[in-house]
């Protein structure tokens, strides 16, 4: 499922790409920037077609990874790339922004795009995580309620949602590792049926070849 994995004496390493959407000027931008370089400025220019940012992860003692993020510009859910942005993407951060109520009401069509270009190898939607940024500013017509929203995440199929703030540092790391984390789980879990489906296919050929000697015989 991952993008790259190799495995050496040192441990294992992963090659996992996310995307980064939302609406024009929502802040995924600067939320990378500060993810990645622990920097954040007010005057970012406007992303133009797809931006790329790599992130090195020493997930613990064993597992090394490296995050390739994808800045999709907000106005690219209207063009014809979407479907080679998306590819081979394990994960995804739709943001919108708190003090804006149309980026929020965009939301659902991007999470619409996002499960009809790219899915995980068993068919199901890859795992999405929703950042209401800017939370350093006033809430714009949603209502700021933990419960509302928890319930908004799971009738849309969001694996969990954070306020976040790019300016002020707020919950990004967390939200990226929890991101990671939940792909990591699903990796996982795709390697081990992987071993089972070989493990059958051995037995059925081992099952087999006897039974073919004895009609040989």
């Amino acid at each position: 499922m991952a993008s790259g994995e190799s495995s050496g004496m040192a441990g294992t390493e992963h090659l996992f790409k996310v995307l980064v959407i939302g609406d024009l000027g929502v802040g995924k931008t600067s939320l990378i920037k500060r993810y990645v370089h622990q920097l954040f400025s007010q005057n970012y220019r406007a992303t133009i077609g797809v931006d790329f940012a790599l992130k090195v992860l020493h997930w613990d003692s064993s597992i090394l990874i490296r995050l390739q993020l994808w800045d999709i510009a907000g106005q690219e859910r209207f063009g014809n790339m979407t479907r080679i942005y998306y590819k081979e993407a394990v994960g995804a951060i739709i943001v919108f922004d708190i003090s804006r109520r149309s980026t929020f009401d965009a939301v659902l069509k991007w999470k619409s795009d996002l499960d009809k270009n790219v899915k995980l190898p068993n068919g199901k939607p890859i795992p999405a995580v929703l950042l209401a940024n800017k939370c350093d500013q006033q809430w714009d017509g949603v209502e700021n309620n933990k419960a509302t929203m928890d319930h908004y995440c799971r009738d849309n199929g969001f694996v969990a949602w954070f306020q976040t703030s790019a300016k002020d540092n707020i919950n990004v790391d967390e939200a990226m590792r929890f991101l990671v984390g939940h792909i990591l789980t699903i990796d996982c879990i795709h390697v081990s049926e992987d071993a089972d489906a070989d493990d059958k296919i051995k037995l059925t050929e081992d099952t087999e070849e006897p039974e073919s000697k004895s009609q040989c015989c």
